[in-house]
């Protein structure tokens, strides 16, 4: 098979991958509520259009019920040739801050070397990725060297709820050699990596309740117990000041580092200043690292806890009352060898005891949830993937673990056999998934193209020895 001509189709083609990309950040895709129906049933239809488009023989949208449509597409494989699952997501985040987007979030902008748009980087510019690479292989070179089976999900942003459902239901027809998946980071621009490692996450609600009806805060303000002051003690006892966090326990089951692997993490290049340029860290405002623990070591292998909600009242409909009730989300990264449970025993039961005044205090488990997945990189999966970015980047591609939560990946794994997974990178530090101005950096975005096309190729010559 000649790689060249799949590679010069990319080169020769940007103009209509960039419009395939374009296509879908126009589709409002958004799964966090039931008012975007109608714009993911039509996302589903274009990643369809756009799969049958890049050569695909069989491309189908597959329902399961209480589900977003799934799409999914195959290309036999040749005799004796291994087949590669590819997985990615057309639904997106919601829009947030909206006054701090620089151009309209559903047009694909080109800017500074970089494409802005609300799923660019997370994950229709992975959705079109895979498919170009594909399409490069049948129009570029004439024919695929390997089987290909994508399936691509709408329900990635809510947990893909259905996605281990849909697999168990058929899974001779998702059986695959390995499983490649293009929505983790590169820890800079230029800078491929392969992610090995992602935490996982435990969700709390906790609710502290004083009375059973507001009441008038002149009347009974410091006599009545509040519940919105409680809630801000009880969570300021989670405050670490530079040292573990002080919940008893919660690190009994973390696995300690090797030598090796904290060497590779004081190697990785996440230097205090960049990070604190990247995330707009304000001046004055210290990052909160534990004493002695890198960046890396900190986000990739030890368990954090965020709160990512406080609710009392709002401050637009703010009265002067003492409330009855405020509840915070915690939402707790987890990591080898942490169990879902222990960490949710431990958090819970520090949180409820010795409440201020007595108050009532619950707390519950938000949603399911996931496991931390690990794996070492090594095996002919990974040199054939870590070969592949090497030649699409033109630069030596790095293994890192990441912080954030990729929840099919290890169950996926363990239904598939125990095969490979190959987690390449998409977004970099300054991609902003989830916020406003998300982007890709364009050239990037390329290289990781022409470094699938490469893997198509290097993949069944590893997979042979």
């Amino acid at each position: 098979m000649d790689v060249k001509k799949a590679i010069d189709w990319v080169e020769n083609h940007k103009a209509d991958i960039f419009n395939s990309l374009a296509e879908l950040v126009a589709i409002q895709s958004i799964s966090t509520d039931d008012d975007h129906h109608q714009e993911i049933n039509h996302c589903a239809q274009v990643v369809c259009d756009q799969m049958r488009a890049a050569g695909f023989s069989h491309v189908e949208i597959l329902e399961t019920e209480g589900a977003f449509p799934y799409v999914f597409g195959e290309i036999p494989a040749p005799p004796g040739a291994p087949t590669l699952l590819m997985l990615s997501h057309y639904d997106v985040q919601p829009l947030n801050y909206i006054e701090q987007w620089q151009s309209d979030p559903w047009i694909l902008n080109s800017r500074n070397g970089r494409l802005f748009g609300r799923g660019a980087a997370d994950d229709k510019g992975g959705v079109v990725a895979q498919i170009a690479a594909v399409k490069a292989w049948t129009h570029g070179a004439g024919k695929c060297p390997v089987g290909i089976k994508l399936l691509v999900e709408g329900e990635e942003e809510i947990g893909s709820k259905h996605l281990l459902d849909l697999i168990r239901s058929n899974p001779s027809r998702f059986q695959a050699d390995a499983l490649v998946v293009c929505d983790t980071e590169n820890l800079a621009v230029n800078l491929p990596c392969i992610t090995y490692s992602l935490r996982g996450v435990v969700t709390l609600k906790i609710t502290v309740r004083s009375a059973q009806f507001p009441s008038h805060s002149g009347m009974v303000g410091g006599t009545l117990a509040d519940p919105a002051l409680g809630l801000c003690q009880i969570l300021g006892k989670l405050f670490w000041n530079r040292g573990p966090i002080p919940v008893p326990g919660l690190y009994d089951q973390v696995r300690p580092m090797s030598s090796a692997e904290k060497e590779a993490c004081r190697r990785a290049p996440m230097d205090e200043a960049t990070w604190r340029k990247d995330l707009g860290v304000l001046p004055g405002v210290s990052l909160s690292l534990e004493t002695g623990k890198t960046i890396a070591e900190e986000t990739w292998r030890r368990p954090s806890i965020t709160a990512i909600a406080l609710e009392a009242s709002t401050i637009k409909g703010a009265s002067n009352q003492v409330l009855p009730s405020a509840e915070a989300i915690l939402s707790c990264r987890i990591v080898p060898d942490q169990t879902p449970e222990a960490v949710f025993n431990s958090i819970a039961k520090y949180l409820s005891n010795s409440p201020p005044w007595g108050m009532e205090v619950s707390v519950e488990s938000l949603g399911a949830p996931v496991k931390w997945w690990l794996t070492k990189p090594e095996g002919p999966g990974f040199k054939a993937a870590m070969e592949s970015l090497k030649l699409g980047f033109g630069n030596e591609p790095l293994a890192i673990g990441c912080g954030g939560t990729i929840g099919f990946v290890e169950p996926l794994e363990e239904l598939l056999g125990g095969v490979p997974s190959l987690l390449l990178g998409i977004e970099d530090p300054q991609s902003n998934a989830h916020a406003p101005n998300e982007s890709l950096h364009e050239a990037d975005w390329y290289s990781l193209i022409k470094s699938m096309v490469h893997l198509i190729h290097l993949y069944p010559k590893n997979h042979s020895t």
